[in-house]
């Protein structure tokens, strides 16, 4: 595969996800009666969920940076898996998440709130699975592990 040929394929992959997400976004509110969150900003349900929402986010920071530095100190054994950053991105997302969906429950008033993040955050799951499941649908060839 050529690298015009796989940068074009990847950019279709990313536009048909951003897409799908936009879809399923719009149609989601709309069945649930949410609003349209704010573009590019932490949405916040009240002062208490941004105290946890930034300490969650400096704790994952801190781990990030220590882990970085075990994960290069590491060489013969490999990188651990829980310390990649892309991992931690994800699992950053998941917990941020989660902690959106229990504070729009408990404290929101649009009651249809929690639900939305939470099928919003499923949908982001399903489809992350599938990418990885697939190797991105061929664009990214599987590694070959030799002995």
């Amino acid at each position: 595969m050529s690298l015009t040929s796989f940068w074009l394929k990847l950019l279709l992959l990313i536009t048909v996800y951003f897409v799908l997400m936009a879809l399923f976004n719009i149609i989601t509110r709309r069945l649930l009666g949410v609003e349209k969150p704010k573009a590019f900003s932490h949405n916040h349900v009240n002062d208490q969920h941004k105290k946890i929402d930034w300490s969650v986010r400096i704790f994952f920071i801190v781990v990030m940076i220590v882990g970085g530095f075990l994960n290069v100190t590491v060489i013969p054994g490999g990188p651990y898996l829980l310390l990649q950053p892309w991992f931690l991105l994800f699992v950053l997302i998941f917990v941020t998440e989660i902690i959106r969906a229990i504070m729009q429950r408990n404290y929101e008033k649009n009651s249809n709130s929690y639900v939305f993040t939470i099928s919003q955050l499923a949908f982001i799951l399903v489809l992350l699975t599938l990418l990885f499941a697939t190797n991105f649908f061929g664009i990214i060839e599987p590694n070959v592990l030799t002995f």
